[in-house]
C-alpha cells in the first residue's frame, strides 16, 4: 500500500510514545525509520518498529535516556548508551562531537550499550549537513561467514562516509555483507526469494530461501576483500569502544538481550575546498549503457527520497496493520501522559 511520509512518521511516533518514549525521542526514532523507507531500504525501516516496542516492554531498551558522556580529552567522547534508543543516543553524541570538531578540526565519539541505529548513512548525512565530513562504523551480531567458512562469525559491520558538497553530499553507506539481515527478514515477510550467492542455511548450504537464511549466515561482499574489510571494521570498533567482539554481540535482532554492539563516529572539519565540481565530472562520465547515467554514492537515495516526498512510500499491508494495532493498544490519553512523563525525564539530553 502507498502511505504518505507524514502519515508514516506520525504513526511511528504515536506507537513509540505509546510505548513510553518521549515525543522528542520518538520523533527522532521515527524519522530514521521512515527515511529508510523513503530511500527504499525497508530492511532498516518500519519493520524494525514492532521489535523495538517489544524491547522497550521487555526492559532491554530504555525509552528515556540519551546516554551518559565522558570526555577523555577535548576531542574524544566516550558514551555509555545506557541501552537507550539508537537514534537519540547517537544524535546527542554527534551534537557534542560536531561542536568539538568545529573547534579542534577532528573529534570522535565511541559508543557502547546503544540500541540499533538504523541506516548508518543517516548520521553521516546529518554531519555533512553541518559542513563536516564523517566516518561512521557499527557492529552487529555474527551474521556473516568468513571467506571460505560455513558458520556466521562476523557482523555485517557497515561503514558510512559523508563529505559535504552541493547540492547534496557524497554519502557512502554499505554493509560488508552481500545484504543485511534486515533485508533477509524483509524478503521473508514478503515471501520473496534471495539471489543466489547471498546466504547459506543453518547447515552451511547455499540457499535462496529467506526463512532458511535467517537461521544461517550471509556471504561477505566482494569475496575475500569484503570479508577482510568487515573483520577489520568490527575489530577497530570493538577495540576503540570496548564493546564485545562480533561473535558475542546480541540485541539488534532479538527481543530479549541487551545490546552489546559498538558505534564509532569520527567527525572532521575540512579545508573548505569544495568537491562538488569533481563529483559533477564523475556524473558527466560517458556511460557504458546510455540508459544508465553515472552516479556517485548517495545520488540514488536522494532521488528516491525526493520522489517519496510527493508520492509516499510502499509498505507491506501486514506490517501497516501491525503498526495500527500497536497504536490502538494505547488510548490517546494514556499515550499523551506517557509522552509527557518521558519528556520531563529526558531534559538532560539537551546540550
Amino acid at each position: 500500500m502507498r502511505v504518505p511520509l507524514a502519515t508514516a512518521r506520525a504513526l511511528a511516533t504515536e506507537v513509540l510514545v505509546g510505548a513510553g518514549v518521549s515525543a522528542r525521542h520518538a520523533a527522532q526514532q521515527a524519522a530514521v525509520l521512515v527515511d529508510a523507507e523513503a530511500r527504499q531500504v525497508p530492511s532498516h525501516g518500519l519493520l524494525r518498529l514492532p521489535r523495538l516496542v517489544r524491547r522497550i516492554a521487555g526492559g532491554v531498551a530504555d525509552p528515556r535516556t540519551c546516554g551518559s558522556h565522558t570526555w577523555l580529552s577535548p576531542t574524544y567522547l566516550r558514551v555509555d548508551g545506557e541501552q537507550g534508543l539508537g537514534p537519540p543516543v547517537a544524535l546527542h553524541a554527534l551534537d557534542a562531537v560536531i561542536t568539538a570538531a568545529e573547534q579542534s578540526g577532528v573529534a570522535t565519539a565511541a559508543i557502547t550499550r546503544n540500541n540499533h541505529l538504523g541506516m548508518l548513512g543517516y548520521y553521516a548525512r546529518v554531519v555533512a549537513g553541518r559542513g563536516l565530513a564523517c566516518l561512521a562504523m557499527t557492529t552487529s551480531e555474527p551474521l556473516v561467514h568468513p571467506w571460505g567458512g560455513s558458520r556466521a562469525m562476523i557482523g555485517t559491520n557497515p561503514l558510512a562516509i559523508a563529505v559535504p558538497a552541493e547540492p547534496q553530499p557524497l554519502v557512502l553507506d554499505m554493509a560488508t555483507s552481500m545484504i543485511s539481515m534486515g533485508r533477509v527478514h524483509d524478503h521473508a515477510r514478503r515471501g520473496r526469494p534471495l539471489d543466489p550467492g547471498w546466504a547459506l542455511d543453518a547447515e552451511g548450504r547455499p540457499t535462496t530461501d529467506a526463512a532458511a537464511a535467517m537461521d544461517g549466515s550471509l556471504a561477505p561482499f566482494g569475496g575475500a576483500k569484503g570479508y577482510a574489510l568487515g573483520l577489520a571494521l568490527g575489530a577497530i570498533v570493538s577495540f576503540v569502544t570496548g564493546s564485545v567482539p562480533d561473535v558475542d554481540v546480541r540485541g539488534t535482532l532479538d527481543d530479549e538481550f541487551p545490546s552489546g554492539k559498538g558505534d564509532l563516529f569520527i567527525v572532521l572539519k575540512g579545508a573548505q575546498r569544495p568537491i562538488a565540481d569533481f563529483l559533477d565530472q564523475i556524473r558527466a562520465t560517458p556511460p557504458i549503457n546510455g540508459d544508465r547515467p553515472v552516479t556517485v554514492p548517495g545520488d540514488g537515495g536522494e532521488r528516491r527520497a525526493r520522489a517519496a516526498q510527493d508520492s509516499g512510500i510502499d509498505l507491506d499491508d501486514g506490517l501497516w496493520s501491525e503498526l495500527l494495532a500497536l497504536r490502538a493498544a494505547t488510548d490517546p490519553v494514556a499515550r499523551a501522559n506517557r509522552g509527557q512523563a518521558s519528556q520531563e525525564s529526558e531534559e538532560s539530553c539537551r546540550l
